[in-house]
């Protein structure tokens, strides 16, 4: 029997390794003899690059680069197993957690430090970099980011403009000739899961700038820049980005698109591919997922329903684990998963359940296991 375990970290608590490695002691106090493939897995957001070097037996790369406020930072990618591919979440190096709450402020917060990882990971020489967006703390179209790779932003004076989202006002001109050349001999994928575009009432200003400090006005007034940032890569590079995605990460998904050789995919997906799940299938007879939470969202991307539609091409089953199972969590019973467990055994504490999650995991994997074998024996048993 082979069983493939391709868990999603339970946020908070534990990462996809450490949950993978708990459902596989459960299932071994049971199934002794099974061989166990552990796939860690993530949907593109934070965490991926743990789960992906965890996965490939890779290297985590740990960086000094610009934060959010202009300041130096310690952010970090992966350079996975296979030593050709890097993987970096944005939110490393420019996300909101690297901004006290009494700093937030989008009209100044800058994807620099995003561009410097990027930069440091074609020092690495790969041929693939995987870009996870998400979590970030800016407004500036990924304007920051262009600037670290060599693109010069101007005014109308020829001089260059300044960081933030606020600084996209002055900017009359772009020239790329001075953009890093080895970015055209890269593949680069983008996780994205959200269809926002750049400006208007479902874009990125309006919809993800308050999370970040912005006030209605401030709002306001980044779209209208993000807006004239748009016109002038149109008129400038010949190329419409506000489209669905753009508006992902501040509009870091805009920058990229326009000066950068990316497509945007949704993150399960690359994940999945990046790890080469679905080899990893062959001859197995059970799929054990999971997630902190199972709920209606888990439909739309989530790792238990990226496994599991890749599960069901070849026809086998799967059983998904969670930290707690939403009212509306069989949802996901309609896309793939057969069988849905809670790990918590009762009514606790949220504290006692993240700080038992090990355990709870373990013993609910042995139950889950016990259950299979029995149905095994029924199955054989004289008729």
């Amino acid at each position: 029997m082979k069983i493939v375990i391709a868990p999603d970290s339970f946020k908070e608590s534990l990462s996809a390794w450490e949950v993978a490695n708990a459902i596989e002691r459960g299932f071994r106090r049971v199934f002794q003899e099974a061989e166990y493939v552990k796939v860690p897995l993530a949907d593109g957001g934070e965490g991926t690059v743990q789960a992906l070097v965890d996965a490939t037996g890779g290297t985590i790369i740990e960086k000094q680069v610009t934060g959010p406020l202009g300041e130096t930072v310690s952010a970090f990618f992966g350079l996975l197993g296979d030593g050709k591919t890097a993987v970096i979440e944005m939110a490393a190096a420019s996300g909101l957690h690297l901004v006290p709450r009494e700093k937030r402020n989008p009209l100044v917060t800058t994807t620099c430090g995003t561009g410097e990882l990027i930069r440091s990971a074609l020092d690495y020489g790969v041929q693939r970099i995987i870009i996870g967006l998400g979590g970030s703390a800016t407004n500036d179209g990924g304007a920051g980011m262009a600037q670290a790779l060599g693109v010069k932003l101007l005014d109308e004076n020829g001089e260059e403009i300044g960081f933030g989202g606020g600084s996209l006002s002055r900017l009359a001109q772009i020239d790329v000739s001075l953009l890093d050349p080895r970015l055209r001999h890269v593949k680069i994928d983008v996780a994205c899961d959200v269809t926002n575009p750049l400006t208007g009432p479902t874009g990125a200003s309006f919809v993800f700038g308050p999370q970040k400090g912005a006030t209605f006005e401030m709002a306001r007034q980044l779209d209208d820049h993000l807006h004239h940032y748009a016109d002038i890569i149109a008129k400038t590079l010949g190329k419409q980005v506000n489209v669905p995605g753009a508006g992902a990460a501040g509009g870091l998904g805009a920058g990229l698109l326009a000066f950068l050789p990316v497509e945007l995919k949704r993150g399960i997906d690359i994940v999945l591919e990046a790890v080469q799940f679905a080899e990893k299938l062959a001859n197995a007879s059970l799929v054990v997922t999971g997630e902190g939470r199972i709920d209606r969202q888990t439909a739309y991307g989530k790792v238990p329903i990226g496994v599991a539609k890749v599960a069901k091409t070849k026809n086998i089953p799967v059983i998904a684990l969670a930290g707690s199972l939403a009212d509306d969590s069989d949802v996901v019973l309609d896309y793939g998963v057969d069988a849905l467990y809670t790990i918590v055994p009762g009514v606790v504490s949220l504290s006692e359940a993240m700080e038992k999650a090990t355990d709870y995991i373990e013993r609910t994997s042995r139950h889950i296991a016990a259950s299979l074998r029995i149905g095994m024996n029924v199955e054989r048993s004289p008729k």
